[in-house]
């Protein structure tokens, strides 16, 4: 079968020489390597649990590093570059990788002048550059022992006019902690609510009640309308960046008074106390929408059912499916796969009317520490009447070092406020697809920015 997406017929591990450079030093060779590809999350403020901004930094490191260089661990990139291609590809070249072994074992010689490009490393502020509008979210206190914890959350603002928001992004306070975020956003028609305030709100939430948003968090404008609600105006996961396209696609009007909700707020567990100040950064445009963002979820919480459903059993592993069957012809941008702890590969492809296959993502080693919003570099068209499929595998035996049970339990969906269980002990299979309705030329419009 063909595929509409051309992949490279030499893998991304085939690049390049294989024997690396062969005597490395740290200013010329290994330091251009660790800015591209680490310091976007290993530096002060970042997603990871140190930094790599100074030579002295790297090189307590460096044998460290070229272990999970070598093992492809790090940088994460869980899926498949001999499968599909996306932006932002964070992936070393069998060269990159040899490089660094020889550097590591020929004592990490530092060069001439080794900091010069790590100095310019500033902290994590924003993947998207400068905001034109910060958000903070409520302050939440996790106390050392916590287990998971859901919130519900609103943050405000106010405006002299209405603006067009060509991006969203989320800044957790604590990204070691912060599970999920699903931001909506809701446009007041100025005046329509005579106690509007900016001042955030939180509500915690427990999963023997169901709480209503629209109550709890004091949405309803006075006269009673529901106001306009868009849905997942921002989004965040696990090493997730902002993500942005191409002005006017997905751009959206920002109303004179506004709220951006947070239905589920999602922190794992705590080893200490810590103090959770998380933000949402609005980035502003002069563009009007041209084509709005829909979404599609096939799974969980979706429009399609798993099958088998999604039950598994202690001491097993077992291959779950789901399918939909697209009603008219879209433009995918984005896609997002999304599994908890027990899960180990996840692949989905869409079948056309007439059989040919278009390739979406494979993901062949799953890590729940990693789950991107992966972007095309240009929309994939898949036709009406074409069936997306994906496919789980989940590892619910002693070998999955990641099983939360020991010994392994049964694990499943579970559905306690309306909706299915977010707690990574319990488990999840979604498929996550961004796209527009389609348009004559939607395979050759680029979204990169």
């Amino acid at each position: 079968m063909r595929s509409l997406i051309l992949v490279a017929v030499i893998g991304i591990s085939c690049v390049g020489k294989q024997n690396g450079v062969p005597n490395p030093v740290f200013d010329k060779d290994i330091e251009p390597i660790i800015v591209q590809h680490c310091t976007p999350c290993h530096r002060e403020n970042g997603g990871a649990p140190f930094v790599l901004t100074s030579f002295e930094a790297v090189k307590k490191k460096a044998k460290t590093i070229a272990k999970v260089t070598a093992n492809r661990i790090m940088p994460p990139w869980p899926a498949d570059p001999n499968y599909t291609h996306f932006l932002k590809e964070n992936i070393l070249t069998s060269e990159q990788i040899a490089t660094i072994q020889n550097w590591v074992k020929q004592g990490s010689k530092p060069g001439k002048n080794p900091g010069k490009l790590l100095s310019k490393v500033t902290p994590f502020v924003s993947n998207l550059g400068t905001p034109d509008m910060v958000l903070d979210l409520d302050t939440v206190t996790l106390q050392q022992g916590d287990q998971d914890r859901f919130f519900l959350v609103k943050t405000s603002g106010r405006m002299p006019q209405k603006k067009y928001v060509r991006a969203v992004e989320f800044i957790p306070g604590q990204p070691q902690l912060v599970h999920h975020f699903n931001g909506h956003l809701i446009n007041y028609e100025k005046g329509s609510k005579l106690d509007f305030t900016t001042q955030p709100l939180k509500v915690e939430m427990k999963y023997e009640e169901s709480r209503p948003v629209n109550k709890d968090l004091n949405l309803m404008a006075n006269n009673g309308i529901i106001p306009e609600r868009v849905h997942s105006v921002v989004n965040y996961l696990p090493g997730v960046f902002g993500t942005e396209y191409p002005d006017g696609i997905g751009t959206f009007q920002l109303s004179e008074e506004f709220s951006i909700v947070g239905n589920d707020v999602h922190y794992g567990p705590s080893r200490k106390t810590v103090v959770d100040k998380s933000k949402i950064h609005l980035f502003f445009t002069e563009t009007p929408p041209s084509r709005g963002l829909g979404e599609l979820m096939l799974g969980t919480n979706g429009v399609s059912k798993i099958v088998p459903p999604l039950v598994i059993k202690p001491n097993t592993i077992s291959k779950h499916v789901t399918e939909f069957t697209v009603p008219a012809d879209i433009s995918v941008l984005t896609v997002n796969p999304h599994l908890h702890l027990l899960g180990t590969s996840f692949k989905a492809y869409a079948i056309k009317p007439n059989g040919d296959t278009i390739r979406l993502i494979s993901i062949p080693r799953w890590d729940f520490r990693w789950q991107y919003f992966y972007t095309f570099p240009t929309m994939v068209k898949i036709p009406r009447g074409s069936i997306i499929r994906a496919e789980a595998i989940f590892d619910n035996t002693d070998n999955n070092p990641n099983n939360p049970n020991r010994p392994p339990k049964t694990v499943a969906e579970r559905f306690d406020y309306g909706g299915s269980s977010m707690r990574a002990s319990d488990e999840m299979f979604q498929f996550i697809i961004t796209y527009v309705a389609w348009q004559p030329g939607d395979e050759k419009i680029s979204l990169k920015k």
